[in-house]
């Protein structure tokens, strides 16, 4: 039998869990957070061609959309390195050699898995 206590409860509960998922709440905060680790990841473990002076690993950019709770990281196309090479053509080469070319693949199955197991974590604490 369900009491007028429990319904109560139910609902700051679901107030809590609506909150939670909200792009100002533990959600968007939680997306922001895995943006942010997973770009300092790829950043750290491209490699930086001593001719190239290392623009591929500083065209690394972050995008985050708040309306609709996502973000992508990726290669600027206007970045040019040093020599006037353009990151965003040899970059996918670099990164289709795969090894420790492979800055984005190493990201999504090296950090992904550490990252996204700490947000949900976080985002789960605070619906409670």
């Amino acid at each position: 039998m369900l009491t007028l206590k429990g319904i109560q409860e139910a609902q700051r509960w679901n107030l809590r869990a609506i909150n939670a998922m909200s792009p100002s709440g533990a959600f968007g905060s939680g997306v922001r957070t895995v943006m942010v680790a997973l770009h300092r990841y790829a950043v750290t473990i491209t490699h930086v061609w001593r001719v190239k002076g290392g623009g591929l690993r500083a065209s690394h950019r972050m995008q985050y959309d708040d309306g609709r709770l996502r973000g992508r990281i990726y290669i600027d196309d206007s970045s040019v390195n040093p020599r006037g090479g353009r990151p965003a053509a040899y970059g996918p080469i670099e990164e289709a050699r795969g090894g420790s070319h492979q800055f984005y693949g190493r990201t999504v199955r090296e950090e992904a898995p550490r990252v996204g197991s700490r947000v949900a974590a976080m985002i789960a604490r605070s619906a409670q």
